[in-house]
């Protein structure tokens, strides 16, 4: 993922903003929307289709993105926070 890849575009979270949804159904929105780009990078990372992914998957992809973070600095994360 570049630095220039969104979890969630500004086109996108204008479309969320305009749908017919309450505030919390609009939140839940925009978190599944990014939620399927990460896991659509963590599968790839991890060579698997996103249906095949466990949880073990993401929880030591998690940790790498972590570590990767701490030793290397938040550039190296896909993860910026």
């Amino acid at each position: 993922m570049t630095p220039e890849t969104h979890f969630l575009t500004p086109e996108e979270s204008a479309q969320v903003d305009a749908a017919l949804l309450s505030s919390p159904e609009k939140f839940l929105t925009r978190l599944t929307i990014s939620s399927l780009r990460l896991l659509t990078k963590i599968a790839a990372d991890e060579g698997v289709a996103i249906a095949d992914l466990t949880p073990e998957q993401i929880i030591a992809w998690f940790e790498r993105d972590s570590k990767n973070r701490r030793e290397q600095g938040i550039d190296a994360a896909v993860l910026k926070w």
